[in-house]
């Protein structure tokens, strides 16, 4: 769909779901590439009501032909709604879900626009000096509070309903395993030696069932020049689970360009434990993150091969699903087998 035509009828949709609007007009849409999960505009609109001419800025994100992920829009909207207005956290307000594709050529939701901040690039950490770790004090502030955020009766658990503690570890590892196996092109071995050993030295049951966001990690938030997180983004991924999950995947080695020094390239990795355990009500243990660390390896390799497939079969040419099938897969299977050389030489 052209964006001339998007931007109208988009315009029209507003003028029907908005109360008390009309005139609904798009002064501005641009396409938010970098993610590609969803296609996402940021929208200028502008309307009258009888209150004067109202001006206000949107997100909205549809669903793409094919993407890194399969991802269900109902369930990504109830996360930002479950997270929107509570702890403090930087999160747009959920407005409208849409699963009619007649309206803008495949179902979308919106929400509000966050005004302020720019994204942190995992590659160029350097760039936000220095207010590096006043970013990672709140990074790991916020990645707590998810954490605590109440689950039952929550928005989330209303789509998708509440996993038994201990069963968490077992469906996450079934579903990501399954990916790999249903959209790998070629076998991967270094992902079913990991899998196997993910099954045979299961983790602790979940401390607590959390909303795991599922994606939190430099890239996936904004920032502004003082230090400041300023939006939380992306819970395309989101589901209720272990919030070790979260915190493994925060840290993975890949969104820190392997800096090793600091927790998720921000702060001393103690500083970083004890903010998410104040902020979360969970004790740390090392053999849950241990667990959930080797995990967040095999989910990767789960959402590179099903990027490949789908640039490789033509359903999606953004060249990020290139990229990610290519470099970020290998970098993902070195640090597994890597992983698994060092286990195997510590049992033999």
């Amino acid at each position: 769909m052209l964006e001339r035509d998007l931007a109208s009828r988009f315009a029209a949709f507003a003028e029907a779901r908005i109360d008390g609007a009309c005139n609904c007009q798009v002064t501005n849409l641009v396409r938010i590439h970098g993610g590609a999960s969803r296609q996402t505009y940021s929208i200028d609109l502008t309307y009258d009501t009888a209150e004067g001419p109202v001006e206000k800025g949107l997100v909205l994100r549809r669903d793409p032909p094919d993407s890194l992920i399969d991802t269900e829009r109902r369930v990504e909207f109830a996360a930002i709604h479950s997270a929107h207005g509570r702890a403090e956290l930087p999160v747009p307000e959920a407005l409208f879900l849409e699963t009619d594709p007649a309206i803008l050529g495949a179902p979308f939701f919106v929400m509000g626009r966050i005004e302020s901040g720019t994204p942190v690039n995992p590659f160029r950490l350097e760039e936000i000096e220095p207010h590096r770790a006043l970013i990672g004090r709140h990074f790991f502030r916020h990645l707590g509070a998810i954490a605590a955020l109440p689950v039952e009766g929550s928005p989330l658990a209303g789509e998708i309903g509440l996993p038994a503690k201990q069963d968490c570890w077992r469906k996450e590892l079934a579903y990501w395993a399954n990916e790999i196996r249903s959209n790998a092109a070629s076998p991967q071995p270094v992902a079913e030696a990991a899998i196997r050993y993910l099954e045979g030295h299961p983790p602790p049951p979940a401390q607590r069932l959390s909303i795991v966001h599922g994606d939190y990690r430099s890239g996936n938030f904004l920032q502004n020049d003082t230090g400041e997180i300023t939006a939380i983004l992306d819970w395309e991924m989101a589901h209720i689970g272990d919030p070790y999950e979260d915190l493994a995947w925060a840290t993975d080695p890949l969104w820190c360009n392997n800096d090793t020094e600091r927790a998720a390239g921000f702060i001393p990795w103690h500083e970083a434990i004890e903010i998410w355990q104040a902020t979360s009500g969970c004790q740390f243990d090392p053999l849950a993150f241990e667990w959930w660390s080797i995990f967040a390896h095999v989910k990767a390799l789960g959402i590179w091969v099903t990027s490949a497939k789908a640039y490789a079969g033509g359903a999606n040419n953004d060249p990020i699903l290139a990229w990610s099938g290519w470099f970020t897969h290998a970098a993902h299977e070195l640090m597994l087998a890597m992983r698994l050389g060092a286990k195997h030489g510590a049992v033999a």
